[in-house]
């Protein structure tokens, strides 16, 4: 029933005490397996004279939940996640690793696999960095940070989001055979609202286009892509559908397991489908693991635990036991392997969620998220049919009992092939773009509403501040005065505060914004819908 997986790979070593004799021996007998090497045609390099490309490639991507004097034994778990990947079976060749904000952290991890994985590159982007981290066998050609333009709204800017320099790490790799392999490493904006009323989810539109353009780019030079990261969407969501059908590229999960979950068993969309396929209500934990990829809130992730039962692992030492048969409604798959070149003679062999083993004496999980790794081999066709799909907009419509605002929008019958065991292949209509930018539209009448406020608060609070200095002389008493000053110290602050986000940083986000509409009526048009008209962007200061 299930796919198969080796000891390691699922972190059995770790959990085996959760588990009695019995499980234990259940469970082994259900993931143990012989790996196969793929049968590989003669390289025309090889008979040119040329050394031999790789018959495989191992992939790895990990959010190793590293935030400085945040995340809770964080160098601890991102030394044990640098040992893990130098003994990792098969011996991977990419790494991806998001959230390793310290070089400190980096240069640990790289001491580590340096034997194993002698090339990587710390990535700087932003004012606190950007948490990217490519780890290769092979060597580096180029190497570049490509950062988002929209990162977050300047008018939270108490969320890290905009603070830090999210974007794509990008390298490019070359196999002994010359072959080239473009890597896309990336960490997309945080969901902070549910869709569709999340507001942040305009940026995260953006970003999924932009990556999708650097992955589109890649392969129309021929190169090998290979695009992977925590990009905080599940399945068959908007930004997984702009990314597969725009960037020409596959995700492998769904290669090897179409029939996977669209999200979590507690949301409507993945309840629906569930329902649909006459599944049980909810996966357990095995499930969950071998079939859906899940890597982000399983009840098998210490992090996940709640409060009471995280304190009493952390400070008391007492474990919990966590079956493989208990319930697991509320994970996920978060984190991605995108890979172009599945027309090229390519083929996914394998995908797994790896390193779900604990730290072996805090007993922590090594990560709030668990790894995901694929086996891409050559030397295979892997040409299938694949059922074609449309999808209409970025978010499904209320329809009745049908699927709900979790995944994109399309026509019953192609919904019904989307969410079944069949392999499909989603493309774009021309209104899917249309959703885009009116999506686009409503969010700039919001910031340009949020911009008026505030430059209308730093107005107000210099005219305040001025009138509480010129009081301050009229004043006869001293704590009269100084509480006048005190407003209107504060006030001026806040006010300043407000006057440069408005002013300025809202500007800033606005003029990408207006690209990024010309790039979607662009597509638009090219897809047969009405000519790109220059706009005139209107500011504050016109």
């Amino acid at each position: 029933m299930y796919g198969h997986i080796g000891d390691e790979e699922l972190g059995i070593s770790s959990i085996e005490p959760l588990l009695s004799e019995h499980e234990r021996r259940a469970f082994a007998d259900v993931v143990s397996y012989e790996p196969l090497r793929a049968m590989t045609a003669p390289s025309v390099h090889s008979q040119l004279g040329e050394a031999p490309g790789p018959s495989s490639l191992h992939i790895l991507t990990l959010n190793c939940w590293g935030l400085k004097y945040i995340s809770k034994y964080r160098s601890e778990r991102l030394t044990e996640i640098g040992k893990r990947l130098a003994v990792h079976e098969p011996a991977l060749d990419i790494v991806a690793l998001q959230e390793c904000w310290t070089y400190s952290d980096y240069q640990a991890i790289r001491g580590a696999t340096r034997s194993v994985l002698p090339h990587g590159k710390f990535y700087h982007s932003g004012i606190f960095g950007g948490g990217l981290v490519i780890l290769s066998r092979f060597p580096f050609v180029e190497s570049s940070m490509f950062r988002y333009p929209l990162n977050g709204r300047p008018t939270a800017f108490f969320r890290g989001d905009w603070f830090v320099g999210k974007g794509v790490a990008c390298a490019k790799l070359q196999l002994p055979d010359k072959q080239i392999v473009e890597v896309f490493n990336t960490h997309l904006h945080a969901p902070y609202e549910k869709e569709p009323n999340d507001s942040y989810i305009c940026h995260r539109t953006a970003q999924a286009w932009e990556i999708a353009k650097l992955m589109k780019d890649a392969r129309a030079r021929g190169s090998l892509v290979v695009g992977l990261g925590d990009f905080n969407m599940v399945p068959m969501s908007f930004a997984h559908v702009l990314i597969e059908g725009r960037g020409n590229v596959s995700d492998v999960w769904r290669q090897l397991k179409p029939g996977s979950s669209i999200g979590a068993s507690i949301d409507v969309a993945e309840a629906d489908r569930r329902n649909r396929l006459h599944l049980p209500g909810r996966p357990d934990v095995e499930e969950s693991l071998l079939e859906h990829g899940h890597t982000c809130d399983t009840v098998l992730n210490t992090w996940r635990w709640n409060e009471a039962h995280r304190k009493a692992l952390l400070k008391k030492g007492l474990d919990r036991e966590i079956a493989m048969s208990e319930p697991d409604p509320r994970a996920k798959r978060l984190d991605y392997i995108f890979f172009g070149g599945l027309d090229d003679g390519w083929k996914v062999k394998d995908a797994r969620v790896v390193l779900t083993e604990r730290h072996p004496t805090i007993r922590c999980s090594l990560s709030d998220h668990f790894a995901v790794e694929a086996t891409i081999i050559r030397g295979m066709s892997s040409i299938e049919s694949l059922v074609e799909v449309e999808a209409q907009g970025p978010l499904q419509r209320p329809r009745g009992d049908s699927i709900t605002a979790d995944i994109v929008s399309m026509e019953d019958k192609d919904l019904k092939h989307a969410v079944s065991d069949e392999p499909t292949r989603t493309t774009i209509a021309p209104s899917f773009y249309e959703q885009i930018l009116a999506m686009i539209e409503k969010y700039t009448l919001r910031e340009r509403k949020q911009r008026r406020w505030r430059l209308v608060h730093f107005v107000g609070s210099a005219i305040f501040s001025i009138g509480s200095f010129a009081a301050v002389w009229w004043s006869k008493y001293n704590y009269v005065a100084f509480v006048l000053l005190l407003i209107s110290t504060f006030g001026i602050m806040a006010g300043t505060v407000d006057g440069l986000i408005g002013g300025l940083f809202v500007g800033s986000e606005l003029r990408a914004l207006n690209e990024f509409e010309w790039e979607v009526r662009n597509a638009l048009h090219l897809e047969g819908g009405p000519a790109v008209e220059e706009r005139p962007l209107k500011d504050w200061h016109d």
